[in-house]
This record gives C-alpha cells, sequence and structure tokens, in this order.
C-alpha cells in the first residue's frame, strides 16, 4: 500500500513540474521544436508537449527530470541576476549572447545537447558568483 501511494506522490511531482516546465518555456517563448530540443525529446514527439501542457507527468526518465531540474536552475539564476526585469530574464535564453560565439542559449544546448544545458547553467552559476 505505501508503494502505491509514493508511486502517486512520485506522479503528481513529475505533473508538476511538467506545468512548471511548460510555464517556463511559455515565458521564453520558444517555439515546439526548441522546447522539444531542451527536453531530449525527438522532434516529432509534440504530442508529449500536449500532454505535459495538460499537466500530465513527465516520464519517470533520469535524463528528462535531470534537463528539467538544470532548466529550472536556469531560470532561478535569471531571475536572481534580472530581479527587476522579468522582460529580461525572460527573452536571456533567446537573445545572442557573446559569451557563446554569438549564438543564443537555446541554439547551444539545441546544439551540444546536454552538455550544451550544462554550459548554460555554468554560465549563470558564474555570473552570479558561486
Amino acid at each position: 500500500m505505501a508503494q502505491i501511494e509514493t508511486a502517486k506522490g512520485e506522479a503528481a511531482d513529475r505533473g508538476a513540474l511538467a506545468r512548471m516546465t511548460i510555464q517556463l518555456f511559455d515565458h521564453w517563448q520558444l517555439t515546439a521544436d526548441d522546447q522539444l530540443a531542451l527536453l531530449g525529446l525527438a522532434a516529432g514527439n509534440r504530442a508529449a508537449l500536449s500532454r505535459y501542457r495538460k499537466g500530465e507527468p513527465l516520464a519517470a526518465s533520469r535524463d528528462l527530470l535531470e534537463r528539467v531540474g538544470y532548466l529550472l536552475g536556469i531560470h532561478k539564476n535569471l531571475r536572481l541576476l534580472f530581479p527587476h526585469n522579468r522582460e529580461l530574464a525572460y527573452a536571456w535564453m533567446s537573445t545572442r549572447n557573446r559569451a557563446f560565439d554569438g549564438r543564443s542559449p537555446v541554439e547551444v544546448i539545441r546544439d551540444w545537447g546536454f552538455a550544451g544545458l550544462l554550459m548554460v547553467r555554468a554560465y549563470l552559476d558564474r555570473a552570479r558568483g558561486r
């Protein structure tokens, strides 16, 4: 019985993560293709985005859950770096950046996959002095 309740709790947590992630993508104004790339999902898997938008739990995939954790960490860093300018914090992911050879952070993640996600997060960690 405890295992069933634990599984239900984990699914609810993954559902909340799905809603937060989709809301974050909306704030960042990302295309569906960019959203899929940031989550490490196949370009043709738009159905997953629809399910997540409805609040269905994220798949219990370690890769997916780690990616979401890094994306939420990026968001937190941006909110701390730009506390009085939400528009700038939300636009940063799609803005070209000299630190990334003139590419946007989204492009870096799309091109480099999980390594790109780590690069963007590390850049923001350094910018915050961590």
